[in-house]
């Protein structure tokens, strides 16, 4: 009897991927290649790996679902959004904290989302798991870079084509005034927003899987922040059912600068039982489930 194994995969979009020229057209404005927003070193090769796993393993895997960072231009974590002190831009990579506004070292270009953003700071910082991050604006729906890597999709079609099944997509990140890293729920839910809440219905279709695999970009952040909620609601339901979570760790990679938060992360899943593999000891078993 086959068993139900659930490949879960995260943003594997091409703004996160460090692509090589052949991956990249050309803008038909400027006709310069287009560049990803913000490209995590080695996620190409992390794709790649992970599209063979794909494809030499589709006959054994019985569901995909795939995560989608999706992101307005207009957004908190964007510089779109703020302001310094001088009334200048406020450059990428830049961390706001909530005392930081209050000093008015920076503040939202709109004088009326001072106080909305004050109040998310606050609830941010006192759920501590994040400090705001201004991220380039990335992942913006409709563009290039929200789009999926093309060997990652190009694979998943060919296991639809041969499961008749179809891949999950989950958009995240469309709410401006959240950050959403996890796929599970936003760092700060919007109570007027259900899908910032609890996606009750991944978490159901995964503790109905015998084995979930999980692989994407970036391992510092949101493979982390899903990951993270996974086992929360895991553990609340059914502590044993940790043992089926896998983390493929040779298709993700940390964002540069956030190095030790990766393997902070994997040490401790780890310690809570959650399995760690290479994607050569995934396919082995995939392979055992199909049959071959």
């Amino acid at each position: 009897m086959k068993h139900q194994l659930h490949l879960l995969i995260i943003d594997p979009q091409n703004d996160f991927c460090d692509l090589p020229p052949a991956y990249r057209p050309l803008n038909p404005a400027t006709g310069a290649a287009v560049a990803p927003a913000l490209p995590v070193p080695g996620a190409h090769a992390d794709m790649r790996r992970l599209a063979e796993l794909i494809e030499r393993g589709r006959h054994g895997i019985e569901a995909i679902s795939v995560t989608l960072d999706s992101h307005h231009r207009y957004d908190i974590a964007h510089p779109t959004f703020w302001v310094g002190a001088d009334g200048g831009p406020v450059a990428p990579f830049t961390q706001i904290s909530a005392e930081d506004l209050r000093a008015t070292r920076y503040l939202p270009r709109h004088p009326q989302a001072r106080a909305r953003a004050q109040a998310y700071l606050d609830a941010l910082e006192a759920a501590g798991r994040y400090q705001l991050i201004v991220w380039p604006v990335h992942c913006e729906i409709g563009s290039w870079g929200h789009n999926v890597h093309d060997d990652v999709r190009a694979a998943y079609n060919r296991w639809e084509d041969a499961a008749l099944g179809v891949v999950k997509k989950i958009a995240k990140g469309s709410n401006p005034w959240t950050e959403h890293y996890s796929a599970v729920m936003a760092e700060v839910p919007d109570d007027a927003d259900p899908d910032t809440q609890l996606n009750r219905s991944l978490i159901d279709s995964l503790l109905r899987s015998d084995r979930v695999y999980i692989a994407g970009e970036a391992g510092s952040h949101c493979v982390k922040a899903t990951t993270e909620h996974i086992v929360e609601q895991f553990e609340a339901h059914d502590p044993a059912a940790l043992a089926k979570l896998v983390l493929i760790t040779d298709c993700m990679s940390p964002v540069t600068g956030f190095e030790a938060q990766q393997q902070d992360f994997l040490a401790r899943m780890r310690a809570k039982g959650v399995q760690m593999a290479q994607s050569g000891d995934v396919l082995q078993e995939l392979l055992v489930n199909a049959g071959r």
